[in-house]
């Protein structure tokens, strides 16, 4: 572990001896009416017993619950770790005490070399009180004892965001995630499952659209294959990242995604990866910049329909503890094997910003814009756009994410087969996901999507509507 995580350890350590006994502040007040039996072998006169029986020079004591966890709350604060263990699983029957059981418990795990069942613990408490940012503190200093530097980044963002943390922490917070960026090697993740889409390729519903035939207008029947089918599709997808150090405040990034969907037969077959690599300059603990050079390829229908290269400059500045900016500029060739009238140059922008909200969630907007050169007039467009969405931690384990945007476009010039008006197109897009993050099927963890896609546009053969669910399994590493 790098010396400055070591100093964050430290740090965490002085805060559970400083705010243990505020452990549970915000919570149900601790019951005063119900008996718990443990042995005490340590009972200071401090905390004087309620009963107490002995029989042959052993004695136990009947302690009330607050008696109980006062006594567990000081040996954990004087490190009498062993002393402790008997009184906190006391605490599991006793009634209203089950975030502190868990909390000491978890304590005493990470301090006695055991941060795998110390994270199981802190998880639990967060399951079902996911604003408690001192457990959320304790579960990003477990994750960092296991090298889990992403997972430790995460927690430590939302806990940043707490506007009653001292100074001193919230400073030294920011330094740490400053150093797990710096410090991060690489992550991975990927998940598999099955999507029933109402709209596999994208068409209209519309059983005929009229064409023109010079000065004749005509209507004309639809094919099976040129309107929207319906079907169930297998789904799969991945992402990785490598970053290499190659001098104080520089490094080089390589990052690769890809999409496949499956569906019976070949014809919607979807596939897409992009390759993206270059450098990484820190200008300050809030503020990078990332050069990369950029490889896209898709397959459709089981052919290369679509290729692109180029590079995107992003800058990423935090603004404050829980408020971050991002800026990307995009420009990239593209090469279609299908129709060379989407040959041309794509050129974008966009601006997101994130927001940490009530300390278990970050809410976010974008704003874009994109411009299409095609080899074709009437392919090539400007497109405008904005999209805004929150996602976080739920009670009960749930994570959730609400998302949704509009674009507009307008074509240089119109498809005369279609229509002599320019094409104008108004998009509509949204999703809403559930995952159970806190279970784990073989390191798997299960989650649902709902994806709803519509093109609102003046040329009906390009009209349509989609509906897609995707169930899924996903491994983050």
């Amino acid at each position: 572990m790098p010396p400055a995580l070591k100093r964050f350890t430290a740090i965490a350590s002085v805060m559970a001896s400083l705010a243990l006994a505020n452990s549970a502040r915000g919570e149900e007040s601790v019951p005063q009416l119900a008996i718990a039996e443990v042995p005490a072998p340590a009972i200071s006169a401090a905390t004087p017993p309620a009963a107490s029986t002995c029989v042959h020079g052993k004695c136990e004591f009947r302690l009330s619950p607050s008696q109980l966890l006062a006594i567990a709350e000081r040996l954990v604060v004087e490190k009498k770790y062993n002393e402790a263990r008997p009184f906190v699983a006391a605490l599991q029957s006793a009634p209203g005490l089950e975030l502190q059981y868990n909390f000491l418990g978890g304590m005493i795990a990470l301090e006695t070399g055991d941060p795998k069942t110390a994270t199981a613990r802190f998880r639990s408490i967060l399951k079902d009180n996911p604003a408690q940012t001192r457990v959320r503190l304790e579960l990003a200093r477990a994750l960092l004892m296991q090298g889990k530097f992403t997972a430790a980044d995460y927690h430590l963002r939302l806990a940043q965001d707490d506007e009653d943390l001292p100074d001193d922490i919230a400073r030294q917070i920011s330094n740490v995630r400053s150093i797990i960026r710096s410090n991060r090697k690489w992550r991975f993740g990927f998940d598999f499952g099955f999507a029933p889409d109402s709209n596999i390729n994208s068409a209209t519903n519309a059983e005929t659209v009229d064409v023109n035939f010079g000065p004749v207008r005509l209507p004309v029947t639809l094919n099976e294959e040129a309107r929207a089918r319906s079907g169930v599709g297998m789904t799969a997808s991945m992402y990785a990242s490598l970053r290499i150090p190659a001098a104080e405040d520089l490094a080089f990034v390589f990052d690769t995604d890809a999409s496949f969907v499956n569906y019976e037969g070949k014809d919607a077959d979807d596939h897409a990866v992009q390759l993206a690599a270059g450098p990484e300059l820190t200008l300050d603990n809030n503020t990078r910049v990332t050069a990369q050079g950029v490889g896209l390829m898709r397959w459709y229908g089981g052919r290369l329909v679509t290729r692109q290269f180029g590079s995107k400059l992003t800058l990423q500045h935090d603004l404050s503890s829980g408020q971050r900016l991002g800026v990307q500029l995009d420009g990239r060739r593209t090469e279609s094997p299908v129709n060379s009238g989407y040959n041309g140059w794509q050129l974008g922008v966009n601006a997101t910003y994130e927001q940490v909200i009530a300390k278990s969630a970050i809410a976010s907007g974008s704003i874009y814009a994109r411009r299409e050169f095609m080899n074709e007039d009437a392919y090539s467009n400007t497109t405008f756009g904005f999209s805004a969405g929150i996602g976080g931690e739920l009670p009960f384990g749930i994570n959730a994410g609400l998302s949704g945007g509009v674009s507009y476009s307008k074509y240089d010039k119109p498809q005369t087969v279609f229509s002599f008006d320019d094409r104008t197109d108004w998009r509509y897009q949204g999703r809403v996901y559930l995952g159970l993050r806190q279970f784990r099927l073989a390191g798997f963890s299960p989650s649902i999507e709902y994806r709803y896609s519509q093109i609102d546009t003046n040329y009906d053969f390009y009209r349509s509507e989609r509906h897609r669910v995707n169930f899924k399994l996903a491994r983050y590493f």
